[in-house]
């Protein structure tokens, strides 16, 4: 029997779409300018960095509201969308950051699965920025760990068979993207730092108009010395939590989903009780 198509609260629609490919161009970008960056250029200095972060920040806060605005969120959504990024902002001081211990990518890889890409990304921004306010880690890197995070639980949604494939195969596809995707979120913020650090060695050290095959050897040196150390625990635990929690889990999204019908359309019924005597 094929499982019945799964509620989603937002929907991409092709304005939110349009958005989304925008705030991403821009992301990768903004992620990856040093790379490319002439020596000469003005982009090749840190004190440019804070103009780049001022914009940033608007421009993802733009992309939700453009995806909501597309679809809409009524207030069953709303109340969802608030419960889960309450419970991810919950779940990241838990491990303080300490050696990758970081369980939120657990919860919102699995909401990104059940709810949708575009609900995905809106709840991985907003996670980010509420435990942002919980830990007081709120700064220039902020922008573009909302803008991380949200590609994370946002391609949770785009993985395949969401409404078919269910029980081992699926926690196991869920698995290995979650293992996948919590390294390549460190290797992606390392991005935001590295061309600003200084004073390291030469050999992982960012140089600006440098050819770009050299400054990739040196950027993946830099990974492979500073924050590989997080990311693979990282990546662990949420192979781990997924295979332990993520059944349960699954099902009762998929069944809170089904509960607040939020693709149910309005309907009007005549009353059929009699009319009152005269």
């Amino acid at each position: 029997m094929t499982p019945a198509r799964q509620a989603r609260p937002v929907r991409l629609g092709p304005r939110s779409i349009a958005a989304l490919t925008l705030v991403s161009l821009t992301g990768v970008m903004a992620f990856g300018w040093p790379l490319l960056a002439d020596s000469a250029s003005g982009l090749a200095h840190s004190q440019d960095a804070p103009w780049l972060f001022a914009a940033l920040l608007p421009l993802l806060l733009a992309v939700v509201v453009a995806t909501i605005a597309d679809t809409g969120l009524d207030a069953k959504a709303i109340a969802m969308l608030g419960v889960l990024a309450a419970a991810g902002a919950a779940l990241r001081p838990l491990g303080a950051g300490t050696a990758g211990i970081e369980p939120m990518f657990f919860l919102l890889v699995l909401s990104g699965r059940v709810l949708g890409p575009g609900f995905g990304f809106v709840l991985g921004s907003v996670a980010m920025f509420a435990s942002a306010l919980l830990t007081g880690g709120v700064g220039p890197w902020l922008p573009f760990q909302m803008l991380a995070m949200g590609w994370v639980s946002m391609g949770a949604g785009l993985l395949p068979g969401p409404d078919r494939l269910r029980g081992r195969r699926e926690l196991v596809m869920l698995a290995a993207y979650g293992a996948v995707a919590a390294v390549l979120y460190g290797v992606i913020m390392n991005l935001q730092g590295w061309p600003y650090i200084a004073g390291m060695a030469s050999g992982v050290s960012f140089v600006p108009g440098d050819p770009l095959d050299q400054n990739l050897a040196r950027y993946i040196a830099y990974c492979l010395a500073t924050s590989l150390g997080w990311d693979l625990p990282r990546a662990v635990v949420t192979v781990l939590l997924t295979f332990t929690l993520g059944g349960t889990l699954l099902k009762a999204l998929r069944r809170a989903t089904r509960r607040a019908a939020f693709d149910a359309p309005a309907a009007f019924r005549r009353s059929s009780s009699p009319a009152p005597p005269p």
